[in-house]
């Protein structure tokens, strides 16, 4: 006997996994934008230069918010805490630290458990 969520949950895990790959290319974007930003930002204050972080930093700003935004549409789908929701959120901002989370949140998702 089949229930009614026995076809959800092929359907559920290809909503996740369009999400995830879409979170992982931004988390990637994001941390070697972040590490640009970071290398911007040393050029303007120890060599006096503010160009390359008045060029860079919109764009830094719009890799972000596209970040923000691709991590709450995996969480909604993943069905994440408010708590791992935020923390995931938070990654993007510390430099490197993007690049970890991506990899234990690919894990977690495929493992079908929460990020923490």
């Amino acid at each position: 006997m089949t229930t009614s969520t026995d076809g959800a949950a092929p359907a559920r895990q290809s909503k996740v996994s369009g999400s995830l790959t879409r979170f992982r290319a931004s988390a990637y974007v994001t941390g070697v934008g972040l590490l640009a930003l970071c290398v911007t930002m040393i050029i303007e204050y120890g060599f006096g230069n503010a160009t390359p972080a008045a060029v860079y930093s919109p764009i830094h700003g719009v890799l972000y918010m596209i970040y923000l935004v691709l991590t709450i549409d995996l969480a909604i789908k993943a069905r994440w805490s408010i708590k791992s929701t935020v923390l995931v959120l938070l990654a993007g901002c510390v430099p490197f630290v993007s690049f970890v989370v991506e990899r234990r949140v690919t894990h977690r998702v495929q493992a079908g458990r929460d990020i923490f």
